[in-house]
């Protein structure tokens, strides 16, 4: 995250720094087992976006209290859980450079470790009567749930449209992060309407962060975690393509879905439709959507007092839209 990163974090260093103590210590459990998985899975953390939207947020709107800590457990409880869940079920064993979970302890035992999270965030959130959080939380898991399966759904038929794509990265990435953004808002003040406006920036932001993700399929990088050309392998029907599908002829059109039905593992096909893609503005065009939706979340967080946190958060936004992996 580089030196914007540090900006970023600057006005919420202490308290990052508190809640990685305080996490570890909501991770741990009687059984050995999982405490060697959760401190395997704590030292192989990533950026920490998710909680750093949180702590922003509060500071932002007034002062950093337990449960903000607590929301900010909830949030990266319920990201760790879904991303064990994920592996899974892509069958995947590597995670962000690290073996995952399944991978070093089979399938079983990552998915028991998955709901193990999510019980924790169930109890804490009853223990501390924190039902408002709970339920910001639950409609995210739901979400999440739902998106994955409505991706699978169309994914067979490649039959997606701009709408039902804007829907399903909707539920699937930026639900998590609205909810950040409303735990964060639901933790240092009761106002409802408060809570909506930034459960809305979150969303925005979300969507703009998975569209981000899109182009990385058409941009030859290898700082990225995921190869060149991997959401058409995986007959991944991204925003690039949609567009493509849609503003191309019907003959070029049978041409892309059959590429990506039947001849997705050709890599020299691939590249083919890649290369289609960008000389047919789906390159532009993603970005220029990227661009719609982070602005829209910046004009939300100009309606609350500039602060530091504000910017900050707007830093963020920026970052969204500028990072390399």
């Amino acid at each position: 995250m580089s030196k914007k990163s540090d900006l970023i974090k600057a006005p919420i260093a202490n308290e990052m720094k508190l809640f990685e103590d305080k996490f570890f210590e909501s991770m741990k459990s009687n059984v050995s087992l999982l405490d060697r998985i959760t401190y395997y899975i704590v030292r192989r953390k990533g950026k920490q976006m998710r909680p750093m939207f949180v702590f922003l947020i509060a500071k932002m709107l007034g002062e950093v209290n337990e449960k903000t800590y607590r929301a900010a457990s909830f949030i990266e409880l319920i990201h760790t859980a879904t991303l064990v869940h994920d592996d899974v079920v892509d069958d995947s064993h590597m995670r962000r450079g690290f073996f995952s979970l399944n991978a070093l302890w089979k399938n079983k035992i990552a998915v028991l470790v998955g709901d193990y999270f999510l019980s924790k965030t169930l109890i804490i959130s009853t223990q501390n009567k924190d039902f408002d959080l709970l339920e910001t939380v639950s409609v995210a898991i739901k979400e999440i749930s739902e998106g994955e399966l409505l991706q699978i759904e169309k994914a067979r038929k490649l039959d997606i449209t701009e709408e039902v794509y804007f829907e399903i990265i909707r539920m699937k990435t930026a639900t998590l992060i609205a909810a950040c953004c409303k735990a964060g808002a639901l933790s240092v003040s009761s106002d409802n309407m408060v809570a909506e406006r930034l459960h809305k920036f979150g969303e925005l932001v979300g969507i703009a962060f998975q569209i981000k993700d899109d182009l990385f399929d058409y941009t030859q990088s290898n700082l990225i975690g995921k190869p060149v050309g991997i959401d058409i392998k995986e007959q991944k029907m991204t925003l690039p393509l949609i567009y493509t599908l849609n503003t191309t002829t019907k003959e070029n059109k049978k041409w892309l879905i059959q590429s990506v039905k039947k001849h997705n593992n050709n890599k020299k096909r691939v590249r083919e439709v890649i290369e289609f893609v960008k000389q047919n503005g789906g390159i532009e065009y993603t970005k220029k959507m990227m661009y719609q939706y982070a602005n829209e979340a910046i004009a939300i967080l100009h309606e609350f007092p500039q602060n530091e946190c504000r910017d900050a958060l707007e830093l963020m936004v920026q970052y969204v839209m500028e990072r390399e992996y």
